[in-house]
């Protein structure tokens, strides 16, 4: 009965990635009704939803999906066993090529699709291939690829002008490793100008070109909270908007040039908004309390003045809602499935602020399973650049049906609070966020109906660091850990992560290791290993490049080397997964992680009673 709800659980259809045509009369998604990934089309005006692809493309969904500029094909990528070293595919859906697959690209490295230009014959892509991520341009009829960009730090965020003469995107060519400049230059990388959009060091984004051509939709976090604006590529002036009492990221122009979408975070909601650009006012969509975001990207415009929003919340799963910005009125297209669930079944989480150990304000959310007294999951996001939303979670709530409460805690460095809380992180990896962590769990475990003796800390990637890190650094508070994906060794993952991880995540928040030996040392879980005191589990893909094996394996070693024993009734488990990377959305390594972890902790950490929700 247990396993069954597990695999009920793991194998709800799930959608990812829905991104409307160029006409707004189609949506093309990822969806798993059939039990593994694949390519659907939507019809927006009949609701008819038809399965494209038979198998051809990833079962992982991580990465997205668009249209070719005509709407006949839909580019996706793929990679070996999960590993994100992609290449670009199109699939065509409709006319004699519906069906019809074929790879655009392959090259080395990772390459990701940025933009599809208007002319209809020209994609822009980022690429690793020649060592750091660049921007390329891959030529339709031809087949060629040229090279637009040559930075020493990572180029993104870009796209073409709708006459594709020129080319807007981001890098940074500054001596301040936190600082991010908007570059407009010629369609073929030439004359590169830097708009110097904000202070130096602060963060200027690229979001979308007019439908004109001559304006950009641009952010900046120079006054702190992150806002929205519009350049004058004529002028070279920029009008902003919002009060900077939240943190405001732009979407995309709405096709008259008059308005632009943008979204707004605050107390772990977003919400989406409608900016006026003549009066500077902004307009929230009429959504429940949750996580609303323009499905799509630069490309969420529906025919009809109406715009593509996913829609969820810590206790309901994603829908697809088409919304009309003229009568406010919203219609679901693809709503979330529930299977034989009862949807009410499903836990909410109650969001609150705690003071921290130094009195900084911190950001938690906490989901009550009922059980009492209850154990306790502290689950640390990743990132560290991220943030826990109100969002659902499956993870979350299979936790929640076997008796566990989960804590949710956005640490100093999470986004949401703006550059300031960001940059706090800043040279303290393993420092003050993961005392905000240690401090959220001591608090909570206080409550009465909490079991103290029966807290355990569970998270991947950054999350998965910092799981390592409170085994090792607080190994008072927790009766067992789980690492997935995780770091613990800072320099073997400077020299082994993928170039832009290198530049982009390491190099801003700890310099290089000949500049901080003893930083990248001392924040280091494996230089702690003799600290653990609890058992702890070990998981990572083999084909993961973002986070490589490697890290768990040094791990695994010092525990050896330090006299710890490996097996179930042991020290520590230690668990490699084939054929996965960096986390999965396909639904059996979905089935087989929820198993792995449930088994964990039924054995380590065994409840006092076992109430699964069916």
């Amino acid at each position: 009965m247990a396993d069954d709800f597990l695999e009920r659980l793991a194998s709800l259809p799930s959608f990812q990635h829905a991104v409307a045509s160029p006409d707004g009369d189609r949506v093309a998604l990822y969806y798993d009704v059939t039990g593994r990934n694949e390519l659907h089309v939507l019809d927006v005006e009949t609701g008819e939803r038809r399965q494209i692809s038979d198998g051809e493309v990833p079962r992982n969904a991580r990465w997205h999906v668009d249209w070719s500029a005509d709407g006949d094909w839909v580019y996706f990528h793929d990679d070996e066993g999960g590993n994100e070293q992609n290449d670009i595919y199109r699939i065509g859906v409709r006319g004699d090529s519906e069906g019809e697959v074929e790879q655009l690209t392959d090259l080395d490295g990772q390459t990701a699709l940025v933009d599809v230009a208007d002319d209809g014959e020209t994609l822009l892509l980022g690429s690793n291939r020649d060592g750091q991520m660049n921007l390329f341009a891959y030529d339709l009829p031809t087949g060629e690829v040229s090279k637009l960009t040559d930075y020493d730090r990572a180029a993104g965020s870009g796209g073409f002008s709708p006459g594709v003469d020129r080319l807007a995107y981001t890098t940074n060519e500054s001596d301040d490793y936190n600082n991010q400049d908007v570059y407009v230059a010629a369609a073929d990388g030439s004359d590169p100008r830097n708009l110097h959009i904000g202070e130096d060091g602060a963060e200027a984004g690229f979001a979308d070109w007019g439908p004109d051509g001559d304006r950009l939709l641009v952010s900046d976090n120079t006054e702190n909270f992150t806002r929205c604006g519009v350049y004058d590529l004529a002028s070279d002036e920029v009008t902003w908007f919002g009060d900077l009492t939240a943190e405001e990221s732009p979407v995309a122009f709405l096709p008259d040039g008059e308005r632009f979408l943008a979204l707004r975070t605050r107390d772990a909601a977003v919400v989406p908004l409608v900016y006026d650009i003549e009066s500077g006012e902004g307009r929230e969509l009429d959504v429940p309390e949750g996580v609303a975001a323009f499905s799509g990207a630069r490309a969420p415009i529906l025919a009809g003045d109406r715009v593509l929003v996913s829609h969820t919340t810590t206790d309901s799963r994603s829908d697809l809602l088409a919304h009309d910005l003229g009568t406010g009125g919203t219609e679901t297209l693809l709503a979330a499935e529930y299977g034989e669930f009862d949807p009410d079944r499903f836990v909410p989480a109650e969001y609150f602020t705690f003071e921290s150990h130094d009195g900084l304000e911190i950001g938690a959310l906490l989901y009550d399973s009922g059980q009492r007294p209850s154990p306790l999951v502290v689950n640390p996001h990743g990132g560290p650049r991220a943030a826990d939303y109100k969002s659902f979670d499956m993870y979350t709530q299979f936790l929640l049906s076997r008796g566990y409460s989960v804590l949710k805690v956005n640490y100093r460095g999470s986004t949401g609070r703006g550059r300031e809380f960001v940059e706090r992180l800043y040279g303290d990896w393993g420092g003050g966020e993961q005392a905000d962590i240690a401090e959220a769990a001591r608090q909570v475990s206080a409550e009465d109906w909490i079991d103290e003796d029966r807290i355990v800390v569970f998270g991947g990637s950054y999350g998965g660091y910092s799981a390592y890190w409170q085994m090792v650094q607080y190994p008072e508070l927790y009766a067992a850990g789980i690492a997935w994906i995780g770091v613990t060794d800072l320099e073997d993952m400077f020299e082994n992560t993928m170039p832009h991880f290198r530049t982009e995540l390491m190099e801003k928040y700890l310099g290089t290791p000949e500049e901080n030996p003893e930083l990248y040392r001392e924040r280091s879980p494996v230089t702690h290993v003799e600290n653990l005191a609890a058992p702890l589990l070990m998981v990572h893909g083999v084909n993961d490049r973002r986070v490589p094996v490697s890290q768990a394996r040094i791990f695994r070693d010092a525990l050896e080397e330090a006299g710890y024993e490996e097996g179930e009734d042991a020290d520590y488990e230690y668990v490699e997964l084939g054929e996965e990377g960096h986390a999965s959305s396909d639904i059996d390594q979905k089935i087989r992680m929820l198993r792995t972890l449930d088994d964990f902790l039924k054995r380590r950490l065994p409840q006092a009673t076992t109430t699964p929700a069916e």
